[in-house]
């Protein structure tokens, strides 16, 4: 892996390059083993926090980690295009506009003892505009090149904070054009509830069922591209005992796989569909 500046980072994607880099601030990943008309996301998988944050920071290191989306990285790993956030959504969340994407609150918890001065915000806010920059690069890419492109935004999230049964997988699909990509999300759908789980996990998957796919991430593509669908797919956390902070690894691994094998197929059908 490289540590490449943004521009580099860029330059590669337009020039078609294949690599596997790391932002020169270290703020996110990126690979690129093949140029296919599908990429995959996991913007709240990072953990990283300022150090000279620390000390201005009233939530802990596992109220962090139990609002953050760990191992989504690494279920989506076997795939071609693969960007991942590296910090923690409590420093900046990549998900949220940039006027919106430093918490004052987060999940009903003042997040800082002091405000934060106007330069550690801006330090904040350029990693947050310079993943963008990438992304915007990557998309413009894979639509020319191709017509059409799919991407899967993987998250997870908090089941056992819920007082009813809830999905194993949720599609948000509020801020896409349902009536152009219906079948491309229902079929999404029952492909993710083929996937099988150890430890008797019902691999159910519903669509708008905790939540319904409000993030920046997808509105920012949806926004700037006419031929991409971002599928936001949630997988409760199901994989980790979220109040111990212990990971499963069979349980990720078993992710991993049905992900390794469902997804290439989605995305063949998708392209077959709609590159015309």
């Amino acid at each position: 892996m490289q540590k490449l500046s943004i521009q580099e980072i860029i330059s590669k994607i337009e020039d078609e390059e294949l690599f596997h880099a790391v932002a020169s601030d270290y703020s996110f990943t990126i690979k690129i083993d093949n140029y296919v008309p599908y990429a995959c996301a996991a913007v709240h998988n990072g953990h990283q926090f300022r150090k000279e944050l620390w000390s201005k920071c009233l939530h802990s290191e596992y109220e962090r980690w139990y609002e953050e989306d760990p191992k989504t990285k690494t279920m989506l790993k076997p795939h071609p295009i693969v960007i991942s956030g590296m910090d923690s959504r409590f420093e900046y969340d990549l998900n949220r506009a940039p006027d919106e994407a430093i918490y004052d609150d987060a999940w009903g918890k003042q997040l800082w003892k002091e405000p934060l001065t106007e330069d550690e915000r801006s330090k904040s806010l350029e990693k947050h505009q310079n993943f963008y920059k990438v992304v915007h690069s990557l998309i413009r890419k894979l639509e020319l090149k191709f017509g059409c492109c799919v991407v899967y935004d993987l998250h997870s999230y908090n089941w056992k904070r819920w007082d009813r049964e809830v999905p194993t997988w949720n599609l948000g699909t509020s801020n896409i054009d349902n009536k152009r990509f219906e079948n491309a999300v229902e079929e999404w759908r029952e492909q993710l509830s083929q996937i099988k789980l150890p430890n008797e996990i019902p691999p159910t998957a519903k669509i708008n069922d905790t939540f319904q796919g409000n993030g920046y991430f997808l509105k920012f593509i949806t926004s700037n591209f006419n031929n991409t669908l971002v599928l936001a797919t949630e997988v409760a956390k199901i994989y980790c005992d979220e109040l111990g902070q212990i990971i499963y690894p069979e349980v990720v691994s078993a992710i991993r796989k049905g992900l390794k094998k469902q997804l290439p197929e989605h995305a063949s059908n998708f392209y077959n569909i709609y590159s015309n």
